[in-house]
């Protein structure tokens, strides 16, 4: 009987899901168009920007090139670098201070997902005073107009650029959940891959992993559209043909060039078609002990497919097939484990690892009943889990 509330709840949503709102953020591509922002800024009469960003960007001088633009076009810019991987709401709240105290006509997401989302954050509040985060958690909690909100992303992996969502740890619950409301899409994004040149390998893996769930994750759902599922098979092409080589030869152009896009086609897939289990479970690891989203969606995506089984055979057999991995005699079940045996290769060879050592058995009734209570009913899975399933799932993960 769940199960069939689940599939109602679901089945309401994509049929709602036409009327909704899904502009794409305007896009400046390519090498070097990070400089083409400040003039364009400059034209659509914004003045005065919030940056949100975090340490490491500003520590290696990421920032320079725009700030100099800025400056060249006499659009005045405050700084705000304290954000953590996995943004507090405390992070949030002293970004907004800044934007108010500076009488800002804009907010610049400039980073990885964390800046983005924080960024995103900052947005909502600005459009919702009244409202405080955990009263927009969810969905279409925010419904108002945000400022204009720029997407600046350094990362080829949460996509966070195309999507709706916004996601965000309390720290003091150790929850960790999405605002989701199509009002937080940017209205413009940068994807520069000169951004992208200087991650360390690990970054690169870990984030790039991220798309790559992202892109599974929506292909094999149950809400896909024409769009999303073109949008998942390219991305999950570009991973396979360029993730490696990024992580391997960071000063690869061309391959940074091409994750970026993929992680920007992967978020416009599951910002429409969502996500599952495995972003359910990665965001009470990241809640409970700060395991980067990216690396924690690399580490359980595999063990969460092959406990889909059948229900998944069909769909992971159509991408074995279209990354060239498979033989037209073999059956969907073998195209399938050959394809989640590729991403487990792909993890090993950039050094992931398969298990986690942070996990502890008395967080796991809290973490289970977390990540239950975010996908179900929402989540529009190829196989409805219940709390069983997730506790052997966490069992499996655990070192």
């Amino acid at each position: 009987m769940y199960n069939l509330y689940c599939r109602m709840y679901q089945f309401a949503y994509k049929t709602a899901a036409p009327f909704f709102d899904w502009r794409k953020p305007e896009l400046l591509e390519g090498e070097n168009s990070l400089i083409k922002l400040p003039p364009l800024l400059k034209l659509k009469g914004i003045g005065s920007v919030l940056i949100v960003t975090d340490k490491g960007i500003t520590s290696i001088g990421l920032l320079d090139r725009l700030l100099a633009g800025l400056e060249g076009k006499e659009i005045d810019y405050v700084i705000y670098d304290e954000t953590v991987p996995n943004p507090t709401i405390n992070n949030i709240e002293e970004a907004l201070q800044l934007y108010k105290d500076y009488q800002c006509h804009g907010i610049i997401g400039f980073g990885g997902g964390s800046p983005i989302d924080c960024a995103k954050g900052v947005a909502a509040r600005i459009a919702r005073p009244s409202k405080t985060i955990p009263e927009m958690k969810g969905q279409l909690k925010v419904r108002k107009p945000t400022p204009p909100l720029i997407a600046v992303p350094t990362t080829a992996g949460t996509g966070s650029e195309a999507t709706v969502a916004a996601v965000i740890s309390n720290s003091e619950t150790l929850e960790k959940y999405a605002i989701n409301d199509h009002v937080l899409i940017p209205d413009l994004a940068v994807l520069d891959p000169m951004l992208t040149m200087k991650l360390p390998p690990p970054i690169t893996s870990t984030t790039g992993m991220d798309a790559l769930t992202h892109a599974v994750e929506a292909y094999i759902g149950r809400s896909n559209t024409e769009e999303t599922l073109q949008c998942s098979k390219e991305a999950v092409q570009l991973i396979f043909e360029n993730l490696y080589e990024a992580f391997s030869n960071g000063s690869n152009i061309e391959a940074r060039k091409n994750m970026q896009k993929a992680s920007y086609l992967a978020g416009i897939a599951f910002t429409r078609a969502y996500v599952g289990y495995v972003h359910a479970i990665a965001h009470t690891l990241g809640g409970f002990y700060s395991v980067p989203h990216g690396l924690a969606n690399a580490i359980i995506l595999p063990y969460v497919l092959e406990y889909y089984g059948e229900s998944v055979h069909q769909p992971l057999a159509e991408l074995a097939d279209l990354i060239g991995i498979t033989s037209a005699d073999e059956t969907d079940s073998l195209k399938a484990q050959k394809f989640i045996e590729e991403i487990k290769k792909l993890n090993r060879d950039m050094n992931i690892p398969n298990t986690f050592d942070c996990l502890q058995n008395r967080d796991l009734p809290i973490m289970v009943d977390r990540a239950f209570r975010e996908a179900n009913p929402l989540y529009p899975v190829p196989k409805i889990l219940d709390k069983h399933d997730l506790f052997s799932l966490y069992e499996m993960i655990k070192e």
